[in-house]
């Protein structure tokens, strides 16, 4: 193919071989937490100290973990390739921007990140984080991950379907097309012209609208793919 814009799409597939747990399989992040007590608003105003809890958690669980092969693959597909290369990402860990990635969204925010739920201000996250830590903004003691919880719109909307309209190439890695407006974005680069391709593990729940599809663990098939692509 010319050497035009890709935008990747990743999920919780590419980090699974890096040792951080995907939502959905058995033994995954959702198995013994409820959702509704961890990750939701009402859950926040209900519990912040488990809220928090479950964070910093997690928070420990991404420090640990080291990008894979795949995470190197994409970070070298951006640095050798002609055109754009954008990554959009489902995933809070930050194993991409540890690999090299640099033009990177993520639209469900970042565990290495904190914002104040009061005047929405920004900041690098420290290792744990609890309901009585003051914003350093405002000082309300309204801080909370910079998390995108269930029932809330996902960052950087307008920057991805720009990005859609201007891709010659659409690849999913790593995510089972379950979680929307993720899952859209297949049917949406299509409409807009783009060929579209899956990389994943066992075909996703919107295989139908993809082009073409490969699968198999994200540390064989990413590299194999982004191979093929720099010759």
């Amino acid at each position: 193919m010319s050497a035009g814009n890709i935008v990747i799409l990743t999920g919780a597939g590419i980090s699974a071989e890096s040792g951080l747990g995907t939502f959905r399989d058995k033994g995954g992040l959702w198995e013994n937490v409820a959702l509704e007590e961890v990750a939701t608003p009402e859950a926040f105003a209900r519990d912040p100290a488990r809220v928090h809890g479950f964070y910093n958690s997690r928070r420990k669980g991404a420090a640990r973990a080291a990008p894979n092969a795949a995470h190197d693959a994409l970070a070298r597909l951006e640095r050798g390739w002609a055109g754009e290369v954008l990554v959009v990402t489902q995933n809070v860990d930050n194993l991409h921007s540890r690999a090299g990635t640099t033009n990177l969204l993520h639209m469900h925010g970042a565990l290495h990140r904190a914002r104040c739920a009061g005047c929405d201000h920004k900041w690098d996250a420290p290792a744990v984080m609890a309901p009585e830590d003051p914003c350093p903004s405002c000082a309300a003691p309204s801080t909370r991950p910079d998390i995108v919880w269930f029932g809330e719109m996902p960052h950087h909307m307008h920057e991805i379907f720009t990005a859609l309209a201007a891709a010659e190439l659409f690849v999913a890695i790593g995510t089972s097309g379950a979680v929307y407006p993720a899952a859209g974005f297949a049917a949406e680069a299509r409409r807009l012209g783009a060929r579209t391709l899956e990389l994943n593990l066992a075909p996703s729940d919107v295989i139908c609208d993809f082009d073409d599809a490969r699968h198999g663990p994200a540390t064989r098939v990413v590299p194999d793919w982004v191979a093929e692509m720099l010759g």
